[in-house]
């Protein structure tokens, strides 16, 4: 059971924090496809405090994304309490303590995957930020900063007894990235010593790998990330799988008119531009596996208007109707 603050959730699924991706627009999609909580994209206390205007943009929340965490990165103690105390004003349902970023200009300054190589550090940054503010804290982490320091069982008992509500542990170390199979057997080594909810993060691209997860390590929650990037379906599949329902593929009218929404989402939020031209990155996972993607995004990046990206999409998807037609006659 996931349980930090008001939550409170048998086999959570999570939407993952991750930079240029979480704004209140994908949140909002993922969460109609079924995610239980939301992160924001990281969120930096130096530049927070700072008021800089694009780190206080990604202090937005609405209420259908509920329920949301805003998570926050960095080094220095006295900043990251301002900045949780700043967080606190915008009533998140909780406040994640980034302590897993691998990206090295992050880590080598002491932030994110950085504090893991002070547990000590780590431990007084988590209690200090709980006493700060008066809503749920939570960590996530990796499980060490190499093969040869992984320590993620001192960091949990260590973060429990700071006072964090639960931690999610990315299930391998700083060193490897991304790269390489996650070892989930170090989320069953934890549970066994905290009493705190405990999330899987890494590895987790399919409705199957979840479920093996939940399954073989006894977890409360798994966190995705870059599987939910090109298939924001997999939470959805995910609760089908759990019901015992077989998952049927996602179809191409259904793969359109989400790309659809999710940009009408943007559009919401962003100015045009703003909106249109950091969305191409998204047109490969909707448009993945359709015939002829390939001619469809190349003319899709040309646009900076929704009317003629809604009218490319809409002619492929009949065109697609037509070919399928063929097939089957034939």
């Amino acid at each position: 059971m996931f349980k930090v603050g008001r939550i409170n959730i048998d086999r959570a699924l999570l939407l993952a924090p991750m930079e240029d991706v979480t704004d209140v627009a994908y949140r909002k999609l993922c969460k109609e496809l079924g995610a239980d909580v939301v992160y924001t994209e990281f969120v930096n206390s130096d530049g927070l405090i700072r008021s800089n205007k694009k780190t206080e943009k990604k202090l937005e929340i609405t209420e259908d994304e509920r329920p949301v965490g805003i998570q926050i990165y960095g080094g220095n103690l006295d900043p990251m309490i301002e900045a949780a105390k700043i967080i606190e004003t915008k009533n998140p349902d909780l406040i994640d303590i980034n302590a897993g970023c691998w990206v090295k200009k992050i880590a080598s300054r002491g932030a994110g995957a950085g504090l893991m190589r002070d547990p000590i550090y780590l431990q007084k940054m988590v209690e200090s930020i709980v006493k700060s503010v008066n809503i749920p804290v939570t960590v996530k982490t990796r499980i060490g900063w190499d093969d040869k320091s992984i320590n993620i069982i001192e960091i949990a008992k260590r973060i429990e007894d700071a006072g964090a509500s639960a931690i999610t542990i990315h299930c391998r170390t700083r060193c490897q990235g991304h790269s390489g199979d996650p070892d989930w057997e170090w989320i069953s080594k934890v549970k066994d010593i905290v009493k705190i909810s405990v999330g899987l993060n890494g590895g987790i691209f399919t409705a199957e790998d979840a479920l093996r997860a939940f399954e073989t390590t006894n977890t409360d929650a798994v966190m995705i990330a870059r599987g939910a990037i090109d298939h924001p379906w997999i939470f959805n599949e995910i609760k089908e799988l759990f019901k015992g329902k077989e998952i049927n593929p996602v179809t191409a009218e259904e793969r359109i008119y989400t790309a659809l929404k999710h940009l009408k989402y943007s559009l919401e939020i962003k100015d045009t531009r703003a909106a249109i031209i950091p969305f191409r990155k998204y047109y490969t996972g909707y448009l993945k596996g359709l015939p002829n993607a390939k001619d469809v995004r190349s003319e899709l990046y040309k646009q900076l208007e929704y009317a003629p990206i809604e009218g490319l999409l809409l002619k492929y998807l009949e065109e697609l109707k037509t070919l399928e037609n063929i097939e089957h006659f034939n």
